[in-house]
C-alpha cells in the first residue's frame, strides 16, 4: 500500500503580543516581495495586474523626467509612518537628501512629497480608506490614487489641507491629466493602455 507524502502546512508568523513593529518587517525571513505593515499586521499583496504594472511604470518614469534634480522618485518602497505603519506606496517622491544608502529599505514619511497608489481589486479598501488616513496624519502634502475604469486610468488627486490635517480632492484626471503641485506635470493617461489599444484610439 503507498502511503503519499503528507504536505507540509505552511508556517506563517506569528505575530508577537501588541503586533509587528517596523523594524520587523526588515528582519522576519522569507517574506514575500511587497508585504506591508499595517496597524501591526502583516499585509501581502496579490499578484500585479497588467494594468497596475503598467502604470506604475508609467508614473515612475514620467515623474522621474519633470521632477526637479533635488527630488527622487522611487517605486515601491516602503515608508516609516510610526512603529506599526510602514506601507509601501506604489511610487513615491521624496527629498534627494534622504537617499543616502543603497542598502537601505526604506524612507521617513516627512521626506515625501507624493504617495502614489495604483488600486488593485484586493486593494481598494487600503488605498480609498485606510492609507489615505495614515500619508495625511504624516503630513505627507500629496496624494494621488490611480483606478482602473474598464483600462482606462483615473487618476483621483488629493492636496493636505493644514487646517484639518485631512486631504481635499483638487481633481479627477481620466484622458489628461495637468497639475500644477507639487510640480508641474502634463500626462497622457491614454499612454497607459496596452500599446495595441492606445493606437487604436
Amino acid at each position: 500500500m503507498r502511503v503519499e507524502p503528507e504536505a507540509p502546512e505552511p508556517t506563517w508568523p506569528t505575530p508577537p503580543i501588541g503586533g509587528w513593529t517596523a523594524d520587523d518587517l526588515d528582519r522576519l525571513p522569507n517574506l514575500p516581495p511587497h508585504t506591508e505593515l499595517i496597524d501591526g499586521s502583516l499585509v501581502f499583496v496579490s499578484p500585479q495586474t497588467l494594468f497596475h504594472s503598467r502604470a506604475v511604470s508609467f508614473f515612475e518614469w514620467q515623474l522621474q523626467s519633470v521632477a526637479s534634480a533635488k527630488l527622487e522618485v522611487v517605486r515601491e518602497f516602503t515608508i516609516d509612518i510610526d512603529w506599526q505603519n510602514r506601507p509601501e506606496p506604489d511610487v513615491v517622491v521624496v527629498h534627494g537628501d534622504v537617499v543616502q544608502d543603497p542598502e537601505q529599505t526604506r524612507f521617513p514619511a516627512e521626506s515625501v512629497l507624493l504617495a502614489i497608489e495604483v488600486v488593485s481589486p484586493e486593494s481598494v479598501t487600503r488605498d480609498r480608506e485606510t492609507k489615505p488616513v495614515k500619508y495625511a496624519r504624516a503630513k505627507i502634502p500629496h496624494y494621488w490614487r490611480v483606478e482602473n475604469n474598464d483600462g482606462r486610468a483615473v487618476v483621483y488627486v488629493f492636496e493636505l489641507e493644514p487646517a484639518t490635517g485631512a486631504y481635499t480632492s483638487t481633481g479627477i484626471f481620466h484622458d489628461r491629466m495637468k497639475v500644477s503641485e507639487p510640480f508641474p506635470v502634463d500626462l497622457d493617461l491614454t499612454a497607459i493602455a496596452p500599446r495595441r489599444r492606445a493606437s487604436e484610439q
